[in-house]
């Protein structure tokens, strides 16, 4: 099929979509481990085995998710319709994960567990398709790198205002005293009179409010995703058994690579955002604005890189920037933990920000890079795997976060972390900075590394396009 262009609208919808994914996985990133020890009151070790336990579920779902894509096509094709019946039950499963119910210790595991339980459902189910959904946008390599650029763009986005508005805002909704809200009608006015409590926020309602603002407008990102993308290349899915598909997908070396790359990179990525929060707040010593601020640096930080990897890779090998943006990330990881001392904001902050810049640049490629690989393998064996290709990388993604979680929660109890205490040990606090660093480093130095095995460049893609006539 020949290569078509994408408008830039929908590019634009296209990247509302990993908006509205973001708003779990940024809240997964870089909040809720955070929120599940300091506001909902789990035990560090519990919340890593939590974290631990409920990505096994993936095991299951993802794969399933991903054969439920290939078997099942409707009017508007096999990806978008999940973002139109499926972003309300998304946005009520944010909303439940962020809510603090009044039980005793045993009561609120059982509720953690569920709720993140729901939550991981549903964002398998409406991931799954929508990392399909390049595959079958355009064939052209240099749109599908471009319309990842500005998906990678609109999930920072979404990721910057979880990242500094919903520490903000909690802390000032959860200073309403909601047992005296009212609203009034007058002359078709809306009133609205509250009073605020005196002291310290309640910080269960401000973020149980604040997500829900943010799972409010996932929602409504979804779909106005569904409303402006077009599936236009198809696909001949071959009818295989999930055993088959998976042997295809062990012989495929370049999305077996990718497999790796994806959960190696997760845990780095995953270990170094959720422990920034902590960072900020008590190596820095830094207040919830102070603390926002941090996490958006990071952010911002990756905005930028969306825009300079698309631009650098017009000029640029996809592949070299990839491995090479990587293994430096071990380099600036190591300075940053040398040379910032214990309340150092003003060294903190830039080089964080340069960290964060670094580290994104290699994102718009890998994503891309997905439906090359699966390109490669029809290629290379002459059967598609598609669905259950997809559904893997989900699968590694989450992976990865489960296991990163779990660290997170084993190290913070490891370095002797104790919640909300005024001040931190000396042990905890060189814990932290270890934790925003270089153990997060290794692992981005260990994917640069991987990353001179793939060979699936714009050069080599030509080939493979022209071999299946796309």
């Amino acid at each position: 099929m020949k290569s078509q262009k994408l408008s830039v609208l929908e590019k634009i919808g296209y990247g509302s979509g990993d908006a509205a994914v973001n708003v779990v996985i940024s809240s997964m990133f870089l909040i809720i481990s955070f929120f599940y020890t300091d506001v909902f009151g789990l035990k560090p070790k519990d919340m890593a085995l939590m974290f631990l336990l409920v990505r096994l579920i993936d095991a299951i779902t993802d794969p399933l998710m991903g054969l439920i894509t290939d078997k099942f096509k409707t009017r508007w094709g096999r990806y978008r319709h999940y973002f139109l019946f499926l972003s309300i039950p998304f946005g009520i499963s944010v909303f439940l994960t962020f809510t603090t119910p009044e039980f005793d210790y045993a009561g609120k595991m059982i509720y953690a567990y569920l709720t993140y339980i729901f939550v991981t459902i549903m964002f398998t189910s409406v991931t799954i398709p929508y990392i399909s959904l390049i595959g079958v946008l355009t064939s052209d390599p240099q749109e599908r790198l471009s319309a990842n650029g500005y998906r990678l763009f609109f999930a920072k986005v979404a990721a910057f205002g979880v990242s500094i508005i919903v520490p903000i805002l909690s802390k000032y909704l959860g200073k309403i005293d909601w047992a005296t809200f009212s609203v009034t009608m007058e002359s078709f006015s809306i009133k609205f009179v509250y009073d605020t409590i005196a002291g310290d926020p309640d910080l269960s309602k401000g973020y149980q409010l604040a997500m829900g603002l943010m799972a409010l407008i996932g929602t409504l990102l979804f779909l106005f995703s569904f409303a402006t993308t077009k599936e236009r290349v198809e696909h001949v899915v071959d009818k295989k058994t999930l055993f088959e598909q998976f042997k295809l997908l062990i012989k495929n070396g370049q999305w077996t690579l990718l497999f790796g790359v994806c959960f190696i990179g997760t845990v780095g990525y995953v270990i170094r955002n959720s422990v920034a929060i902590y960072y900020a707040k008590y190596y820095l010593g830094g207040s919830a604005e102070v603390q926002a601020m941090f996490m958006a640096t990071g952010v911002g930080a990756a905005i930028l890189a969306m825009i300079a990897s698309t631009y650098i890779t017009k000029y640029y090998c996809k592949v070299k920037l990839f491995k090479w943006s990587q293994l430096a990330v071990g380099v600036i990881s190591l300075a940053l933990f040398v040379l910032v001392r214990p309340g150092n904001m003003m060294l903190a902050f830039p080089l964080y920000f340069i960290l964060s810049f670094v580290v994104d640049l290699h994102a718009p490629v890998f994503w891309s890079a997905i439906a090359e690989a699966v390109d490669y393998g029809h290629a290379k064996t002459g059967k598609r795997v598609s669905g259950l290709a997809f559904g893997g990388i989900s699968f590694a993604q989450k992976l990865g976060m489960g296991i990163a979680g779990a660290a997170v929660g084993l190290l913070l109890h490891t370095f002797e972390y104790i919640p909300q205490a005024d001040v931190q040990s000396s042990l905890t606090l060189t814990g932290l900075a270890l934790m925003l660093t270089v153990i997060p480093g290794l692992f981005h130095t260990l994917m640069g590394m991987m990353m001179f095995r793939y060979k699936i460049t714009d050069k080599y893609y030509e080939g493979i396009k022209a071999k299946l006539k796309i």
